[in-house]
């Protein structure tokens, strides 16, 4: 009788599978797509991602924003976040087709920027472009001054920008610990600081080019640090 009871169940079970996919398959059929769902890493729906952590960021450490800033690209943070702290600031591009630039440098060969001349320095997405790293950094900490800090972002789990690579090239996804490695040969290493932003949920929406404002803040902040779509690091001279 208990042969024949589990023969039957056995068939019944076969019978199931076949007629229905695994649970985990089903859960996944919205990801079935080749292409990512916003056209620009979300900045076509609303607040992308990445910047949503960023902006978090430079937010918790506002007070760093001051004196002379140096900013690459533009000085939209170093006006938001630095306000009336902020008492002289220039704009760094590479080259000179941005018209916000006040200074056209390549970071690993800057030697025309004076040293000790920066209170802050803001360097959002920056350092992937650049393929001499510690070159790099090493013109960051002659740069700022005594006291100095560097604000910088990196990102970790992220996709190709296209324009980027195309125009000077991309050519890292760092870690934590390889960007706390990085900054603390050169800077003091108690003075280097890393903090990651991210999870499985926004890591997936984020590849996708999914906007924040799809998400609950209980969703964009929970933290795990399997996940690190973008990381952070604050090092002081």
């Amino acid at each position: 009788m208990s042969s024949l009871y589990t023969r039957c169940w056995a068939r019944l079970w076969q019978k199931l599978r076949r007629k229905r996919p695994p649970v985990s398959v089903e859960r996944l059929n919205y990801l079935r797509r080749l292409q990512k769902v916003g056209g620009t890493l979300g900045f076509d729906q609303g607040l992308c991602i990445d910047r949503y952590y960023i902006e978090r960021f430079l937010s918790n450490y506002a007070l760093d924003i001051h004196g002379y800033v140096l900013e690459i690209g533009d000085d939209t943070y170093t006006r938001r976040f630095g306000g009336e702290r902020v008492t002289g600031s220039d704009v760094l591009h590479r080259t000179g087709d941005n018209p916000n630039a006040t200074i056209v440098a390549d970071l690993t060969c800057a030697d025309h920027i004076p040293q000790n001349t920066f209170d802050c320095i803001i360097l959002t997405q920056t350092l992937q472009y650049i393929y001499e790293l510690p070159t790099a950094i090493q013109t960051l900490y002659r740069i700022l001054k005594p006291g100095g800090v560097v604000l910088a972002t990196i990102p970790g789990i992220s996709h190709i920008s296209r324009y980027d690579l195309e125009h000077w090239g991309e050519y890292w996804r760092l870690t934590s610990l390889s960007a706390k490695r990085l900054f603390g040969e050169i800077f003091p290493p108690e003075n280097v600081g890393v903090q990651t932003y991210g999870n499985l949920l926004t890591a997936v929406a984020f590849l996708c080019g999914l906007s924040a404002e799809g998400f609950k803040q209980e969703e964009l902040d929970y933290h795990h640090p399997d996940f690190q779509l973008l990381i952070t690091l604050r090092a002081v001279k």
